[in-house]
């Protein structure tokens, strides 16, 4: 699966036009919100929790085209609370966000 390091910019600069100032700005929100729901996904203890966090990661990452982040999210739904290999997985993909 392809990685496009731009592809978050782009989606949010096909939104907002040129405003590098309100780019970077919905760029930490969105970084702020995978953070949330990756901490949501470390608290789950059963697996309808781990699932409602793991889908959110998922929209939030089609939403602005993180496309590797999506695929592992998406792989995350059919997962375990507690799978610490899959949280590895998605805290490097958010990471090289």
């Amino acid at each position: 699966m392809a990685y496009d390091p731009g592809a978050i910019d782009a989606a949010l600069a096909a939104t907002v036009g040129d405003d590098p100032a309100l780019i970077v700005e919905l760029r930490l929100a969105f970084i702020s919100s995978t953070e949330k729901a990756l901490a949501q996904m470390e608290k789950a203890e059963e697996v309808d929790g781990w699932r409602v966090a793991a889908s959110r990661l998922r929209g939030l990452a089609a939403s602005f085209g993180a496309v590797r982040l999506m695929a592992l999210a998406a792989e995350a739904i059919d997962g375990r609370p507690g799978d610490q290999q899959m949280m590895t997985k998605l805290r490097r993909a958010v990471a090289r966000l």
